[in-house]
Order: C-alpha cells, then sequence, then structure tokens
C-alpha cells in the first residue's frame, strides 16, 4: 500500500521462526503467524492518510509488545538535495 513501509527486524524473523520450529508446522502455519502479527496493522493501515512505518520486533512476535505506527519520513528526491549550476 502507499504510503506505508513494513520492516521486520532480524530477531522477529528469527522469532517468528522459531515459533514454526516449536510448532513442527511448515508454510501454511508461517503464513497464520505472520497474518496475525499482521491483523491489527492490516485493520488500521486503510484508513490512515500519513505515511506511516510499521517495525515488526521479536517483542511484538512473541506479544510482548503491540506493532506500533510511527511516521514515515518523506525521503528527499535526488534533485532536491542537488544544486543546479549555471
Amino acid at each position: 500500500m502507499e504510503n506505508a513501509r513494513l520492516d521486520f527486524t532480524h530477531d522477529a524473523l528469527r522469532a517468528i521462526a522459531r515459533k514454526a520450529i516449536e510448532k513442527k508446522t511448515g508454510a501454511r502455519a508461517l503464513r497464520q503467524l505472520v497474518e496475525s502479527l499482521m491483523l491489527d496493522v492490516m485493520y488500521d493501515l486503510p484508513s490512515r492518510k500519513d505515511p506511516r512505518e510499521y517495525v515488526i520486533t521479536d517483542k511484538n512476535v512473541r506479544g510482548e509488545e503491540p506493532v506500533l505506527a510511527r511516521p514515515l519520513k518523506a525521503a528527499k528526491k535526488d534533485s532536491d538535495s542537488k544544486k543546479e549550476t549555471a
């Protein structure tokens, strides 16, 4: 979706894999694990007009913290950072 960025930390990916191994599951269960993490984000995102960044951490995977949205800083275009010389 536009105006959104989703990142998983390395520790989050390891925690997701650990959960899948504990449950002795395959790809479908991995999908279910990620979807359960993303449920609130998927509900919240379409109603937002401002750019947001969602970073999934190992604490989110373990259920210790909710996934939070934070403002996404707009990247400057190359043309903005370069000065034209005449």
